[in-house]
C-alpha cells in the first residue's frame, strides 16, 4: 500500500525560491570594473586628441574644404566622437567602484555631491564631443556645405569651453570629494590625496585652453585605479551554510 504521508509538490514559485535560496550568496564587484578607470583615461585622452583633428581658427576655406570633403576626410576626428561615449560608460563604472569601496560609510552630503559632479562631467564631456562633431556629421551625413572658417571657428570654440571651462570644473570638484573621502576613511595614500586637491586646484583657477590641463584628470582617475587594483581588499566571510 502506497504511502499517504509523501510531502507536497511545490508549486513552480515555491521551488523558484527554494533554489534562489539554496544558491544564494552576496553580489560582489567584479575584478575587472577595478580597470574601468584606466579604460576611462585612454578612451578619453584618445577621444580628446582625434577630436583636435579639426582645422584650426586660422585654416583657409581650402583647408576646411579639404578636411570635409576630401578623401578620407574628417574619418580620424569621427573616430574621436565615437570613442567619447565609451569614455563616459567606463568613468560611470569608475564612479560605482569608488562607491563600492566606500560602501555603508558613504555620508549622504559627500555621496550627492560625488555622484553630482561625476555625472555632470559626463554630460559636458558627451555635449563637447557633440559639438565637436556636429559639423562633420552634418556635412557627412546631412549633405549640408563645406561651413566657412568663421562657423568653423565658432562651433570649435563651443566644444573647447564645454570641455576646458565646464567638464574640467566638474572634474576639479570630482577630485576634492573623492579625495576628501579617501583621507577622511583612509582609503587612499596620502601622496595622491595631496595630488587630487593640487590638481583639482590647478583646473579650477586655469582660465587657458592649454592642452596639458586634459592630461591632468584623467592621469589622476589612472593614479586611483591603480591604487584600487594594487591594494588587498577586506576579505569577505563565507556564506552560512543553509542546509
Amino acid at each position: 500500500m502506497a504511502s499517504t504521508d509523501a510531502a507536497p509538490e511545490l508549486s513552480p514559485l515555491g521551488q523558484h525560491r527554494r533554489q534562489a535560496a539554496s544558491v544564494a550568496r552576496p553580489l560582489e564587484t567584479p575584478r575587472a570594473a577595478g580597470v574601468a578607470g584606466l579604460a576611462f583615461a585612454a578612451l578619453f585622452i584618445a577621444s580628446v586628441l582625434l577630436l583636435r583633428n579639426h582645422p584650426a581658427g586660422d585654416s583657409t576655406a581650402a583647408e576646411i574644404r579639404d578636411f570635409y570633403v576630401g578623401q578620407n576626410a574628417g574619418r580620424i576626428a569621427l573616430v574621436g566622437v565615437y570613442l567619447a561615449p565609451f569614455a563616459g560608460i567606463a568613468f560611470l563604472w569608475f564612479i560605482a567602484v569608488i562607491r563600492n569601496l566606500i560602501g555603508d560609510r558613504e555620508d549622504r552630503f559627500f555621496a550627492t555631491v560625488f555622484l553630482g559632479s561625476g555625472l555632470l562631467f559626463v554630460a559636458m564631456l558627451f555635449i563637447s564631443a557633440g559639438a565637436g562633431g556636429a559639423l562633420m556629421a552634418a556635412v557627412k551625413f546631412e549633405h549640408e556645405p563645406v561651413p566657412s572658417p568663421d562657423t568653423v571657428e565658432t562651433i570649435r570654440s563651443l566644444a573647447f569651453g564645454f570641455l576646458f571651462v565646464y567638464a574640467m570644473r566638474m572634474a576639479a570638484v570630482f577630485m576634492i570629494v573623492v579625495s576628501t573621502i579617501g583621507m577622511r576613511l583612509g582609503i587612499l595614500p596620502r601622496w595622491l590625496i595631496v595630488a587630487g586637491y593640487g590638481a583639482a586646484l590647478v583646473l579650477i583657477l586655469n582660465v587657458s585652453y592649454n592642452d596639458l590641463m586634459i592630461l591632468v584628470f584623467p592621469a589622476w582617475v589612472a593614479a586611483v585605479s591603480v591604487v584600487i587594483l594594487t591594494a588587498r581588499g577586506p576579505e569577505r566571510p563565507a556564506p552560512a551554510d543553509r542546509g
